[in-house]
C-alpha cells in the first residue's frame, strides 16, 4: 500500500514538472521573394538572459542549435549564402551589441565552432521590443534599413535581432 502511494506520488510529480514548462519543437516555413523555400526548426527554449550576459565578446553562441535550410542559394548586398543548412547563432560583439550569423552545418551541444567559417548577417540590435520568455525565430519583412527585405529574426528575453536575408 505505502509503494502504491509512493509511487502514485511520484508519477504525480513527474506529471507536474512536464506539464508545468512545456518547451516545443518549432518549424517555420517561408518561401522567399525569388522563389527559395527557408526552413527553421528549434526548441522553444527558455530566455536565459544570465547566459547571454556571460557569454565573451566575439564568441558564437548557438542556444539548442536551431538550424536554417535553405532549398536554393541567396544573396544580398552584403552576403551570398549557398543553398544548404546552417546553425542559427549570435555573436557578441559589446554588452548591448549582438549579430546574427550562420554556421555552416550543424553545431553539436558543447561545440565550439571556428569563429572565422561564421558568416555574419547584417544585422540590426533592438533592446526595445518587449520580452521573450522562450526564444522566437521567424523570417519576417524587415523595417528601418531593412524595409522591403526579407529577415531573419530571433527574439530571447529583451534581446531581438534582425538579419538580412533577401
Amino acid at each position: 500500500m505505502k509503494r502504491a502511494a509512493g509511487l502514485a506520488a511520484v508519477a504525480t510529480v513527474a506529471a507536474a514538472v512536464a506539464t508545468a514548462h512545456p518547451h516545443f519543437n518549432k518549424t517555420v516555413t517561408a518561401t522567399l521573394p525569388q522563389g527559395t523555400e527557408l526552413v527553421i526548426t528549434y526548441n522553444t527554449t527558455p530566455a536565459n538572459e544570465m547566459r547571454a550576459q556571460s557569454v565573451k565578446v566575439g564568441d558564437f553562441v548557438t542556444p539548442r542549435g536551431p538550424v536554417l535550410k535553405l532549398s536554393a542559394e541567396v544573396k544580398n548586398e552584403k552576403a551570398t549564402l549557398p543553398a544548404g543548412e546552417y546553425t542559427i547563432g549570435v555573436i557578441k560583439n559589446g554588452e548591448k551589441d549582438w549579430t546574427l550569423a550562420l554556421y555552416p552545418g550543424r553545431v553539436a551541444r558543447g561545440q565550439a565552432p571556428e569563429i572565422a567559417k561564421a558568416i555574419k548577417l547584417d544585422s540590426m540590435f533592438e533592446g526595445n521590443k518587449g520580452r521573450a520568455e522562450h526564444m522566437l525565430i521567424d523570417v519576417t519583412p524587415g523595417h528601418g534599413r531593412f524595409e522591403g527585405k526579407a529577415v531573419l529574426t530571433m527574439h530571447f528575453g529583451s534581446l531581438f535581432l534582425s538579419g538580412l536575408l533577401a
